[in-house]
């Protein structure tokens, strides 16, 4: 199954745009500086978006601009739009059970207590759609997991993290063309 819609999760605004939980955005943002993409505000996918060619195929690029935990919202509205079904939608977000720096490709799954997993499920009717989870580390307690997610990373794991984000977009032909072994054998 090839990808059609690459999303990129976190928060908006620029509060959030460099805290743990953005790490689907700066996904994006990587990828949209290696593959020529202009995202642009779209009133009616409540986030950004833009479309670029990767592995010889059109590949919608979303970062929603609503809070995570409406992500769904805007996931549906570009699936409904193009029609693209939810195993062709690959999820990039980040992972506290993942150190920083480390990478997994899975498909299919629960939530596992994210917020934004739990709206996209919700919202698509389905857990099938692929995901890539960014590593960002555990704080150690579940209390303090929400100031975790939330606060800017050290440069030591934030340098792990966008080590992961250029092999992930190394990558990309071969998950957007279906070939996710492939890919995994490398990430993983």
């Amino acid at each position: 199954m090839t990808i059609k819609l690459i999303v990129g999760l976190g928060n908006p605004g620029p509060e959030y745009q460099k805290t743990r939980h953005n790490a689907g955005v700066w996904l994006i943002d990587e990828i949209t500086s290696q593959y020529p993409t202009i995202l642009k505000n779209e009133k009616k996918f409540h986030g950004r978006s833009g479309r670029t060619r990767i592995a010889g195929q059109d590949v919608h690029l979303l970062i929603p601009s609503t809070f995570m935990n409406r992500s769904g919202l805007s996931v549906a509205a570009v699936c409904n739009f193009y029609k693209i079904k939810p195993e062709e939608v690959l999820v990039a977000h980040d992972e506290l059970d993942l150190e920083p720096g480390k990478v997994k490709l899975k498909r299919g799954g629960g939530h596992g207590g994210h917020n934004g997993l739990r709206d996209i499920i919700t919202q698509l009717g389905s857990k099938e759609f692929h995901r890539l989870r960014l590593g960002i580390g555990h704080p150690g307690s579940k209390d303090q997991v929400t100031a975790y997610v939330l606060g800017k990373a050290p440069n030591a794991d934030t340098s792990a993290i966008n080590q992961c984000l250029n092999d992930c977009v190394s990558q990309l032909s071969k998950i957007v063309s279906g070939d996710h072994q492939a890919a995994m054998n490398f990430l993983h």
